[in-house]
């Protein structure tokens, strides 16, 4: 029987079969699956993109941007202009959305149309994890939600692994134009899937616009966002670097770029397991054990990254390590507001493509300044440290 609260922020699946369950959260992940490998991909192959189009890779980076501008954007406000849609039919609209923006991303010609593009693209990926999110909380059931979002998470984490190292080598091979192409055709995939194995249910039903408008009202919202914004920060400032640091400063050959995308998505992967679990037990060491582990890390990196075993290494456990913190802020969030579940999980997405455009121009100040393409680890490294500062500050002011 299902039980949707008054607020509407609590609601069980009913005791289906496991595997109508499992197949619900595999939809989810597919779906999340083809963005992560959009948005990751266009890391791996921006040499390719940028001799393409005709610009320098400091420049190249603004489509990288482009995408989380329109993630930022899209975020609050698609989610709340479809408040009041049922969390499947969102799901599906959103994929749809987001196909039409790869397919445009592979029809331009040039540096502005292609940032429009990959702007589109962006657009749906803030709603769909928090829209993901409220669809998993329901198949999983109460006091689960760290585990809830990192499920929806664990198929951008694999597209690290599989979809971006995939998509790169097929733009190293084909070209930069056919990996969007094939990430467009999976995505139909991923619409199938939801549209087949997400429950048709009115407890998946929106709620008023101004439910989920009033936690914007609350500061600890805000902050809990600006903590974010900053703290992971770092995972972009050496992502978007990853291909000509592999070429140009460990001096490897670019046949070693699709392997150095999967170590860091299997760090990814294994921080985001690790870090749901912990994001349900406790309420703060995620993000201090995530951050603190990072900066260590991404001090390792600017000191020994020429070294090939440092590198890997490196890569690996600034994946873990970020990863291990996210959760646990999309538990923060969703304690500060439980009456907009779906907002405060596009509104996490949304901190974190802000973090992927400070990231991404932190690493591109620094490099473009003529520091080196490792001067990227310490950008990293200083916005994570103001990040994990103003976290601190936040916990000093609660308990004063």
């Amino acid at each position: 029987m299902e039980i949707v609260s008054q607020a509407n922020t609590y609601i069980q699946a009913p005791a289906d079969n496991a595997r109508s369950r499992n197949l619900t959260l595999l939809a989810l992940a597919l779906g999340s699956f083809s963005i992560g490998t959009s948005e990751f991909a266009s890391m791996g192959i921006i040499q390719l993109f940028s001799e393409s189009l005709g610009v320098s890779i400091p420049d190249a980076t603004s489509a990288i941007a482009a995408y989380a501008f329109g993630v930022v954007i899209g975020a609050p406000l698609v989610t709340l202009a479809a408040a009041r849609l049922n969390r499947r039919t969102l799901l599906l609209a959103l994929m749809g959305l987001f196909i039409t923006g790869n397919v445009l991303s592979a029809m331009a010609s040039n540096l502005g149309f292609f940032m429009l593009a990959r702007f589109i693209s962006g657009l749906p990926q803030g709603a769909y994890f928090g829209a993901g999110a409220v669809v998993a909380s329901y198949i999983v059931g109460p006091g689960q939600a760290g585990k809830a979002f990192a499920i929806v998470m664990t198929g951008l984490t694999v597209a690290t692994i599989f979809g971006s190292p995939l998509a790169t080598l097929l733009g190293q091979t084909i070209g930069w134009r056919e990996t969007y192409l094939a990430v467009a055709a999976f995505s139909l995939l991923a619409f199938a899937a939801i549209f087949q194995w997400v429950p048709r249910t009115r407890a998946l039903d929106g709620v008023p616009v101004i439910q989920e408008v009033s936690s914007l009202r609350k500061p600890q919202v805000w902050g809990v966002m600006i903590v974010a914004a900053l703290g992971i920060a770092s995972i972009f400032a050496v992502y978007t670097f990853i291909a000509p640091l592999v070429t140009d400063v460990v001096g490897l050959s670019p046949d070693m770029i699709p392997a150095s995308l999967a170590i860091f998505g299997i760090g990814m992967t294994v921080g985001n397991v690790f870090g749901g679990k912990l994001a349900d037990l406790y309420p703060a060491r995620g993000i201090v054990l995530g951050f603190g582990s990072t900066l260590l890390i991404l001090a390792a990196l600017a000191v020994g990254g020429t070294n090939p075993w440092i590198f890997f290494a490196a890569v690996f456990g600034v994946g873990a390590a970020m990863m291990a913190a996210i959760p646990t802020i999309q538990v923060r969030l969703t304690r500060l507001a439980p009456e907009a579940p779906s907002l405060m999980g596009a509104m996490n997405l949304a901190s974190l493509n802000v973090a992927n455009a400070i990231g991404a121009w932190a690493g591109s100040v620094a490099v473009g300044a003529g520091y080196g393409l490792l001067s990227s680890a310490w950008a990293g490294f200083s916005v994570t440290l103001l990040g994990l500062l103003v976290f601190g500050l936040t916990l000093l002011h609660r308990r004063g």
